[in-house]
């Protein structure tokens, strides 16, 4: 163990008995040292002699008041600008307290300097300020900084070399965070202030964006940290965008609310959030929609374990709903988001009753009975099968799934007089070329049929009893949201982390992309202005070629792209072709008949839809050809139902194409 090491762990008392024993040494050598100024070295007095009652009264005067500040309730360690001020008034108030000693002792033998109490008390700020400030270095394990300082140190030291973009409070924050943890040397501050450019900022030099290339000659940079929380996204797109050319890894602090929230620090350095490459700022949620279908009622959430429907309850949380109801069929994907929500209900002390069930959307008689058990007022039905693919492969599970699970889900609703009922859908149901898609814009019609009957008779009702229908029944169709299971954000990241190569499908393959807080905020707003049938279109922004948001991607690692022109480069980049069922680009709408809401990123498409009398009847058809395994009748069902549905290539579901090759 080493001397940092064993006075760290000294007992806290130990060290404050150090300290004032410091202390008092400091209030020795600052007087002795003040007549030396005073009288000079010809003049040196005798601290025994005829003044050792002013060395006796300076410490007995100064340790109490330094007590009394506070002077040794601080970490030296975490020394910061409180504690010098503290330490200025301290100091200053016992340099007076001194004077006043001085004034009237009256020893006629006895002559003070009235410069002493002056030269006192500089020299006690300097040596006690100053021997802290040494100490907190010295416990910080800062040493190789002040050794660069004064050229001691090699500039080839081991530790990767960093820029921090922002000089603001959180860049400092980073560089006093990583100069502690020794995990990397920061070299420099970039910020866009002509103010402070050229300038030193806590021992580093302040470049301006355009001198980047010179930052990176002269201080051996590797790796840029934005440090700019409180910027918005369009800002941090503008830097991206300026940044992308060289050859820096590029990484960020957390966001403002994230640091705000308590949820990260300052020193939790990340990736660069790809949301910051698209440059959408988010739109403030409006609170009266945000929670008119939330507050004091109680929430249910199907899917819940998802990455939408668990976004969605953390937006819910918010809220305060009386009860939210977590109702998902994957067991561990359940416990995590229980065990998340509960963590932040018991941080925040709401008063939220979390009500974690395992069950599958096809059950409607188990989601009857969690409904009417509850009370439920609101149901967000996130739960389906969405993996193009991999639902293409599976036809059977992605009908049954995503539209026998929706008609479950919303017959059990409109039994237990649910108000609101709001089904998460997808860009993908218009025009689809995919089961994944075609199930869901099926899922659609069904509600929207069901929300023409005023008491329609339920499907698979052998009675012919007309149930009363008080439930608002509204759609939500987006594109993809960024981090959601199956993105294509991971991938990449993973892709790079390993070298390599990328995939990407085709080289004009667009889609649109959405935050996935974002997302599950507007869908929220949306179902609230919900009326019945509707079908509300998030305002996605541009679309974003996929080719590009994988070269940005490597270029912000710090990597090269490997091609012909540039055969020494870091990442391969290869197209594997359009997987099945995937089609170029996505559209939100089927038709141009869209009309405005009263929030400026939802829209209402007005779109075809069907009585519930006929839809009622391709829903028995559909299920008697899965019961029969007929999969071409399936796709001819969907084909005939969904407007736009156009299939590539054969039937690719596996039980099928197995079942067909096998020998009779």
């Amino acid at each position: 163990m080493n001397i940092r090491s064993w006075l760290v762990s000294w007992p806290r008392r130990y060290k404050r008995l150090l300290q004032v024993g410091a202390d008092v040494l400091i209030c020795w050598g600052a007087l002795w040292l003040a007549f030396w100024v005073r009288l000079g070295s010809d003049k040196l007095i005798n601290p025994f002699g005829d003044y050792l009652w002013l060395f006796v009264s300076a410490p007995l005067i100064a340790i109490p008041v330094y007590i009394r500040a506070g002077m040794y309730r601080a970490v030296l360690r975490y020394l910061g600008n409180d504690a010098l001020v503290t330490i200025f008034k301290a100091v200053t108030f016992s340099a007076l307290l001194l004077a006043l000693v001085v004034y009237w002792h009256k020893g006629a033998a006895v002559v003070v300097p009235r410069s002493l109490v002056f030269n006192y008390w500089w020299l006690s700020l300097v040596l006690a300020g100053g021997l802290r400030l040494l100490m907190r270095q010295y416990f910080m394990g800062d040493w190789f900084n002040v050794r660069a300082a004064i050229n001691l140190s090699s500039k080839d030291d081991s530790l990767p070399r960093v820029a921090v973009y922002g000089a603001g409070t959180a860049g400092n924050q980073l560089v006093a965070a990583l100069r502690m943890g020794r995990s990397m040397r920061p070299v420099a501050f970039i910020d866009d202030d002509d103010s402070i450019a050229t300038r030193v900022i806590a021992g580093l030099k302040v470049y301006k964006p355009k001198h980047i290339s010179q930052l990176i000659n002269e201080t051996g940079a590797q790796e840029i940290l934005l440090a700019i929380p409180s910027a918005s996204r369009a800002r941090r797109k503008e830097i991206l965008h300026h940044l992308e050319p060289f050859p820096l890894h590029i990484r960020s602090v957390p966001d403002i609310m994230d640091l705000a929230s308590g949820r990260v620090r300052v020193d939790d350095i990340q990736e660069v959030d790809i949301a910051d490459l698209l440059g959408r700022d988010a739109v403030p949620p409006q609170a009266e929609l945000f929670e008119r279908c939330i507050r004091d009622k109680v929430v249910m959430v199907t899917g819940a374990g998802g990455s939408i429907g668990s976004e969605l309850c953390r937006q819910l949380v918010g809220s305060q709903p009386r009860t939210l109801v977590l109702f998902e069929h994957a067991e561990f994907n359940l416990y995590s988001i229980h065990l998340e929500l509960e963590a932040i209900v018991r941080r925040e002390s709401l008063p939220i009753r979390l009500v974690p069930i395992l069950g599958s959307v096809r059950s409607q008689e188990h989601l009857l009975e969690v409904m009417r058990a509850w009370g439920v007022n609101t149901v967000y039905h996130a739960a389906a099968y969405k993996h193009v693919p991999m639902v293409e492969h599976n036809i059977a599970e992605g009908v049954r799934n995503n539209v026998f699970g929706t008609l479950s889900a919303a017959q059990a609703a409109l039994k237990a007089g649910v108000d609101h009922f709001v089904l998460i859908s997808t860009d993908k149901a218009v025009r689809p070329t995919n089961i994944m898609g075609s199930t869901k814009r099926l899922a659609e019609l069904v509600l929207q049929a069901l929300s023409l009957e005023a008491a329609p008779v339920l499907f698979s009702d052998t009675g012919g009893v007309h149930q009363v229908n008080k439930t608002h029944f509204t759609m939500v169709r987006f594109g993809n949201v960024l981090g959601s299971s199956g993105s294509v954000i991971p991938l990449f990241r993973e892709q790079i982390r390993r070298g390599g190569p990328v995939t990407v499908t085709h080289p004009s393959i667009t889609r649109y992309f959405m935050t996935i807080s974002e997302a599950a905020q507007l869908v929220i707003q949306a179902g609230a202005m919900g009326q019945g049938g509707d079908v509300f279109v998030l305002d996605m922004g541009q679309p974003v070629k996929i080719l590009e948001l994988a070269e940005k991607m490597i270029h912000l690692s710090g990597l090269n792209i490997r091609s012909e022109r540039n055969p020494q480069g870091d990442i391969d980049i290869q197209f594997t072709g359009l997987r099945p069922g995937e089609k170029l680009y996505e559209e939100l709408l089927i038709g141009d008949n869209v009309s405005p809401t009263g929030h400026p990123m939802i829209m209402c498409a007005n779109e075809e839809h069907l009585p519930w009398d006929s839809m009622k009847l391709i829903l028995d058809e559909m299920l008697l050809a899965l019961v029969k395994d007929d999969y071409d009748r399936v796709r001819q069902l969907l084909r005939e139902t969904v407007s736009g549905y156009s299939p590539e290539g054969e039937i690719v579901d596996w039980i099928h194409v197995q079942r067909r090759t096998e020998p009779k």
